[in-house]
């Protein structure tokens, strides 16, 4: 483990303008990009030529956050501020679908195994499912204030998620079974989740400055970053069983192996406060940048 940035090198590409607020990234298979931002109520479309579009939503303090390629590939996205789940089309469309619970502040979305999109409920205890037809169901946690963050999709059927002030990693099968899994450092914060081509689950600790390996059957490692004031923030699995995530508080991307090796890479712009990030089709790591663009990394 070494705090010395490597040389390989980021570009970053404006988006908006300064103080949009880029937050939340996929990549489809087109090659182009989904980037929610945040402070202004839109969506961005980056084409794989750069030109970008910026499609405003039904409010402009709705705050667009997570954001998903869903199974019927149009773009699926939490909107926290007005506990909406949205969706656009790669023509534009947008709908949204308001949810049962009032103040719900919906945040991580991802494809469930049943072809449903779920979603994080950080104000309600809950997490959320939602059908490509707007049919919305909710499960409560047993948890009080357990502020739920991102979701993933398990290798066991089973959806994974973060329980940010529970400390703990929750578990939920499609017909709505809750477990948790403790974490071993206390006030770990476990924000960003995705699952690893080694069948595992890897998350985030952004205020431990760790990354965390949990293997379904509930085994948990964790993995301390250079610097512990880093702020991890998101993670997005690479093929060859690592993970690429975001250093909000050190303006960097990381890369962890299999093994915990750790790898990281300076973002050009000081204080651009990186969050969202995603692996495109062709193998390039791209993240949002809240300063207004996103940052490439080619492996």
């Amino acid at each position: 483990m070494t705090d010395s940035p490597q040389q390989r090198p980021v570009r970053e590409y404006p988006l908006a303008e300064p103080g949009a607020g880029p937050y939340g990234i996929a990549a489809p298979t087109d090659g182009s990009l989904w980037v929610t931002l945040v402070h202004q109520g839109q969506v961005a479309h980056r084409e794989p030529n750069g030109s970008v579009t910026l499609h405003p939503l039904d409010s402009s303090v709705c705050g667009p956050s997570v954001i998903t390629v869903g199974p019927d590939r149009a773009a699926w996205f939490t909107r926290a501020r007005d506990h909406r789940i949205g969706r656009i089309t790669s023509d534009g469309k947008t709908d949204s679908f308001a949810l049962p619970t009032a103040d719900s502040g919906p945040f991580g979305i991802t494809t469930g195994p049943d072809e449903a999109l779920w979603f994080t409920e950080m104000n309600a205890d809950r997490i959320g499912r939602i059908t490509t037809a707007g049919e919305v169901t909710e499960f409560p946690l047993p948890t009080q204030g357990g502020f739920p963050t991102f979701i993933t999709s398990g290798p066991d059927g089973a959806l994974y998620f973060t329980l940010n002030q529970a400390n703990a990693i929750g578990r939920i099968t499609t017909d709505g079974n809750v477990d948790l899994h403790p974490l071993p450092t206390a006030g770990a914060g476990p924000v960003g989740i995705t699952k690893g081509s080694d069948d595992a689950l890897w998350f985030v600790e952004i205020t431990a400055g760790q990354i965390g390996r949990l293997t379904p059957d509930g085994e948990v490692r964790e993995f301390p970053l250079p610097r512990r004031d880093a702020r991890p923030h998101a993670i997005t699995a690479d093929p060859e069983g690592g993970c690429w995530f975001t250093e909000w508080g050190a303006n960097r991307i990381g890369h962890i192996t299999p093994e915990g090796d750790i790898s990281l890479f300076d973002l050009p712009t000081p204080a651009s406060e990186p969050h969202g990030i995603t692996l495109a089709p062709d193998g390039t790591v791209w993240t949002a940048l809240e300063i207004g663009t996103v940052a490439s990394l080619r492996p």
